[in-house]
């Protein structure tokens, strides 16, 4: 049995999934069903908890960020939640990540 998807709109700053165009400014429009919808979420709520850590992490001056294992797991999430827009997304969302992010 094949889910329904839905319209969703996406705002990559601030790591909102809206159902509505007109609720927030958004980047992308995509088409998903619940279950890819709660991996989304999960993504951006990792890495919103993973942003207070940097915060934290900032104020120790020897930790540099390119050895920084939670600078890296964001970096992989949000290459995670760009991937996904790209397989869920609306012909504008591909485009602007195939020429933007070089996302297949």
């Amino acid at each position: 049995m094949q889910e329904d998807k839905n319209v969703y709109y996406i705002s990559i700053a601030n790591g909102e999934i809206m159902r509505q165009p007109n609720v927030s400014p958004w980047n992308f429009k995509i088409y998903a069903t619940d279950d890819e919808i709660t991996v989304l979420r999960g993504l951006f709520d990792s890495n919103y908890s993973t942003e207070w850590e940097n915060f934290f992490r900032a104020h120790v001056p020897y930790v540099q960020y390119h050895y920084d294992r939670e600078n890296d797991q964001y970096d992989d999430r949000l290459k995670k939640v760009y991937k996904m827009i790209y397989d869920l997304g609306d012909e504008e969302a591909k485009q602007h990540i195939k020429e933007t992010w070089r996302i297949e």
